[in-house]
């Protein structure tokens, strides 16, 4: 494992969960910054006598003048377009030392208290509006996973959100062959589950034991079929790599 991503996740998930919010708070003083530092050197202010920059037009000498090419520099280069590199290259992006020592500085930023306040009002916030962690919503992995709305572990041709289309999952090389006699592991776990409970309907004393046991296999045969529609959706993307291996390989053999 990379130790620049290590560090930078202890830094962010470390202290008590506050080094995530605290890097959001540093951040955006240190984007901010940047916004008025170039919005400071790009605004251009001519006098009545002197000529448009470029010869440009009035409408864009105006909008110039107005310190926005400032903004939107800063908005596109260094902010969006880093956001939606980080967001499909998050371990490339983590094991670069510049986001650690650039993680080190928002967080900087954050320490020297000058917008504490917001700590507070999203204290107040939370308060009022009853803010909940997720699993109080949706539940923990495990009883999704039960109710059959566990966390998918294959995502088809979903790679990016950079890639989009244009790179399909079945047409790069499929490294996760080693799950294959995972999912017969589950299967076998879960049947022996269903036996078990089987049998303690049998031996139950009263009707409310036996809905109990019953509302068990059903979660137990419902957490079945996600395994079989996982197998059979990994099956189908296996055999499409496949596919597009031997199509690769075909072609190479004609030149």
């Amino acid at each position: 494992a990379n130790v620049w991503a290590k560090w930078a996740c202890e830094l962010l998930f470390g202290n008590g969960g506050r080094g995530l919010p605290g890097f959001m708070i540093g951040r955006q003083l240190c984007v901010v910054s940047c916004f008025f530092v170039i919005a400071r050197v790009t605004t251009v202010d001519i006098e009545d006598d002197e000529s448009n920059v470029l010869g440009v037009g009035d409408g864009a000498q105006k909008f110039f003048e107005t310190g926005l090419l400032g903004a939107l520099i800063t908005t596109i280069v260094a902010s969006i377009a880093w956001q939606l590199v980080a967001g499909a290259f998050p371990l490339q992006f983590l094991g670069n030392p510049i986001t650690y020592v650039l993680l080190r500085v928002c967080l900087f930023l954050e320490a020297t208290g000058i917008c504490s306040g917001a700590w507070v009002l999203a204290g107040i916030h939370k308060s009022f509006a009853g803010f909940q962690k997720d699993e109080v919503y949706i539940g923990t992995a495990e009883e999704r996973a039960a109710r059959g709305k566990g966390d998918k572990p294959v995502h088809g041709d979903e790679l990016g959100h950079l890639t989009g289309g244009g790179f399909g999952a079945a047409a790069l090389p499929f490294e996760d062959d080693d799950k294959a006699p995972e999912f017969s592991a589950r299967r076998e776990k879960i049947l022996a589950n269903i036996k078990t409970l089987r049998g303690q309907v049998k031996e139950a004393g009263s009707k409310q034991e036996t809905e109990v046991f019953e509302q068990c296999i059903a979660m137990e045969v419902a957490n079945l079929e996600t395994v079989n529609a996982e197998q059979e959706k990994f099956d189908h993307v296996l055999s499409k790599g496949t596919d597009a291996k031997d199509i690769e390989a075909g072609a190479d053999e004609d030149l």
